[in-house]
């Protein structure tokens, strides 16, 4: 069965850009070689991330990210069965949101600022996106 996961986490300590990448570069991998897809997001040394993939596949992986010592406070927003996947294309989305013009960074959605179309975005207004609006409020 299909599945998708999100959980929010700080980071436990500092984490540059060139550690992002490397921690970016192995999830990849992981997550092509166990049909994971998903979207991670840093800001302000907080985490969010989206996870897709097989029920078990998912949820042995989020105890394993939970158990990381990089996380603290890793907190499950939701947990639960999905038709199809929202990241259908990427093995691990990732944006880091810290001193960034958004609209520069190739494959940018305009999601996170674009509220022009309410009633389009309130119709397309899944779960993951429910989720990445609440990130996107964090100060």
């Amino acid at each position: 069965m299909l599945y998708h996961l999100s959980y929010a986490s700080n980071q436990s300590e500092h984490i540059n850009s060139s550690d992002l990448r490397d921690i970016l570069e192995v999830a990849r991998e992981t997550n092509k070689q166990n049909d994971i897809t998903g979207l991670l997001l840093h800001r302000d040394n907080s985490f969010m991330q989206v996870l897709e993939g097989e029920e078990q596949v998912i949820k042995d992986l989020y105890v394993k990210i939970s158990a990381d010592n990089r996380h603290s406070d890793v907190e499950l927003l939701f947990c639960e069965p999905i038709e199809k996947r929202e990241f259908s294309d990427w093995s691990m989305a990732f944006t880091e949101l810290d001193d960034v013009t958004i609209s520069e960074v190739p494959g940018f959605s305009d999601f996170l600022i674009d509220d022009t179309q309410p009633r389009k975005f309130l119709e397309d207004l899944s779960r993951s996106k429910r989720t990445l609006l609440l990130f996107r409020g964090m100060n």
